[in-house]
């Protein structure tokens, strides 16, 4: 079941959001939580359709619309200079208060979070989950940014990521994160699909795109999503669905 939303900031204003919850009532302890955060293109259906399929596993999972702080050109710009320079702006402190507005809820553990993003998104996933922001047990990041200091990423939560060989773009990030993540000693499960390119992991129609960015070999591959899916829940549902408070 999907609901809109407004989530407050600090700066007073709000950001547009959309909620998706399990079936039924959720549990004395609340749902486990899951933060979506989108690929550059913004809430596209096939973002929307992430949150189903957590809600389908019982998790109570929000997507954030990024570009609704303000105006979309000023948000993106403002996406893109995070990226670039590696520090942290206004995308981190709006997941962050989109974070807090899900642990704030009645029918979600605080305790028992994970955020996942794809492409732009998996760089803000990531760079968020290196400041170990409070309940947040497992990261799954997506042909997305890496920084280069290993160090950046010591304070990191574990981290479930998916990359393609044929995405020349980012194929080097997700080695980048395999060598990072062992020699912090970070649990991590890090695999790069030979068949897939960028975005291969959801059903998303950008045809300009897949004209324009002919490098990242951008598109569905379903035998590499099937298989990414299928390892992202594990991981989640064994670090956060399944932890226990304490540990």
């Amino acid at each position: 079941m999907r609901q809109h939303v407004r989530i407050p900031v600090p700066d007073g204003d709000s950001l547009a959001a959309t909620v998706a919850l399990p079936e039924g009532t959720a549990p004395v302890a609340g749902w486990p939580g899951v933060v979506v955060v989108h690929e550059i293109y913004g809430v596209e259906p096939d973002m929307l359709d992430v949150m189903d399929l957590f809600a389908e596993r019982g998790y109570a999972a929000v997507l954030p619309d990024l570009y609704s702080h303000g105006t979309r050109i000023a948000c993106l710009a403002r996406a893109m200079h995070q990226l670039a320079t590696g520090k942290p702006g206004r995308p981190t402190a709006d997941i962050d208060a989109t974070r807090r507005w899900l642990a704030g809820r009645a029918d979600v553990d605080g305790a028992r979070l994970g955020v996942i993003g794809f492409c732009m998104g998996g760089g803000f996933a990531l760079a968020y989950a290196a400041g170990a922001p409070p309940g947040v047990r497992a990261a799954s990041v997506n042909y997305g940014a890496v920084p280069r200091r290993q160090e950046e990423l010591r304070s990191v939560c574990p981290v479930v990521a998916s990359y393609g060989a044929r995405d020349q773009g980012f194929r080097s990030h997700g080695r980048r994160l395999q060598e990072h993540m062992a020699a912090l000693g970070i649990e991590h499960d890090v695999e790069i699909y030979p068949e897939a390119g960028h975005s291969f992991m959801t059903d998303g129609h950008h045809p300009i795109a897949k004209l324009a960015l002919f490098p990242l070999r951008h598109g569905l591959v379903r035998s590499a999503a099937d298989d990414a899916w299928q390892r992202t829940f594990g991981f989640f549902d064994q670090h956060v669905d399944q932890h226990v408070a304490g540990e």
